[in-house]
């Protein structure tokens, strides 16, 4: 196990008073985040893009961790921040086996996985790569154990057995969610209400190029949309849940490839499909131009959100519904907002919007909290869920 081997102050309640600095990495498809704190105060914050005709050149996502962990140490570099003085590296958690919600140690168990894609290749699965790559050079630079550390992955599983079954054998459901954002927006309203999120019972919907929505009751994350695979509303790029027996009948009406279907699925659906581009601005100024198209799938979007949020009543079993949370980049859209709102009047539950993405801050205060000794910080052992 990694510690940190600085002493520091307690507080009353057993926590340190230490200042921590923390280097938060979050890679996505085409850009690579970073932000170092002190404690919650924002030192540096960049985005490094990473070009397509640059990316191309790797095989498999997981062979970029190289490249990308350089234009890291170069973009911190740029910016006078000396390595050697962090106190942590929290990395956005990728599709490992399923873990349950809080922070992990990178272990090689981990990262064995990761380099495997036991779950699928996705952007994610660098960052916990790339914190335990910067962890180990500060080792050799200084001797110094820090933690590199994973908080609430995208794999965080915690939906109950009766949510797995489907009305096929051979297919269960699997919770792939932005558990980072999700799990954030429920303490963040528990703690700006003086309660503890493990005393509510919250619907949180997603807003972005993927959209999820989970049922948190009393503290569990307890029922999600497969958001990476597709179940769900359909989003600027995915398709969503389909009318199973017409996808059979097209998967086997001989004009499309197995490729080309996942590709409607992942990638060229949702707006892709239905407006030709995935750019909300985009389908926001059609709508202002009388678009009718792009009004009847806006509409739809939000329709079709609004009922996945209201699917997911049974979950809290029989419980009254404390809140509505609505966050993430589409969030930011007024025009949206209100349309989903609209479609949920019916509930008389308060709806709640976070605008915007947390995911930094989501990853800076789960090492934070390991660090003050608020969380114990847990082991992966791969398929073995502890």
């Amino acid at each position: 196990m990694c510690n940190n081997n600085a002493s520091s102050e307690l507080n009353e309640k057993g926590y340190s008073l230490k200042k921590y600095k923390i280097l938060a990495v979050n890679p996505g498809s085409t850009s690579t985040k970073i932000s170092v704190f002190e404690n919650e105060k924002c030192l540096v914050s960049e985005e490094i893009q990473h070009p397509q005709d640059v990316t191309q050149k790797f095989e498999k996502i997981i062979d970029q961790h190289e490249f990308r962990k350089n234009l890291v140490l170069e973009a911190l570099k740029k910016k006078k921040i000396n390595i050697h003085d962090l106190d942590a590296i929290v990395g956005r958690g990728g599709l490992i086996y399923p873990v349950k919600s809080g922070a992990y140690y990178v272990n090689q168990q981990m990262i064995d996985d990761l380099k495997a894609a036991v779950q699928g290749e996705h952007a994610s699965n660098l960052g916990a790569i790339i914190a335990a790559d910067i962890r180990d050079d500060i080792f050799k630079g200084t001797g110094r154990k820090i933690p590199a550390l994973i908080v609430d992955s995208v794999v965080v599983d915690e939906i109950e057995d009766i949510c797995r079954i489907t009305g096929f054998k051979e297919i269960r459901r699997k919770a792939i969610s932005h558990a980072l954002s999700q799990i954030a927006s429920v303490k963040k309203f528990a703690e700006e209400r003086g309660v503890s999120y493990k005393k509510l019972n919250l619907i949180v919907a997603h807003l972005g190029g993927g959209i999820s929505v989970g049922a948190h009751h009393k503290g569990k994350y307890c029922d999600v949309n497969n958001a990476l695979n597709g179940e769900g509303p359909f989003t600027p790029e995915r398709s969503g849940s389909l009318p199973v027996g017409q996808l059979i009948e097209m998967c086997y009406s001989g004009k499309y490839t197995l490729q080309e279907m996942k590709l409607k699925n992942k990638g060229k659906g949702g707006l892709i499909a239905l407006l030709g581009t995935s750019d909300f601005r985009e389908v926001e100024q059609r709508i202002k131009s009388g678009d009718k198209q792009a009004i009847l799938v806006f509409q739809a979007m939000a329709y079709r959100i609004a009922r996945e949020i209201c699917s997911l009543i049974p979950a809290f079993e029989g419980e009254k519904l404390d809140q509505i949370i609505l966050t993430g980049g589409l969030a930011r859209a007024n025009i949206f907002v209100n349309e989903i709102k609209s479609r949920l009047k019916a509930l008389d539950v308060g709806i709640t919007v976070y605008p915007g993405e947390n995911e930094m801050a989501a990853l800076r205060d789960g090492a934070l909290r390991v660090l003050q000794g608020k969380e114990q910080a847990r082991e992966y052992f791969g398929k073995i869920m502890k």
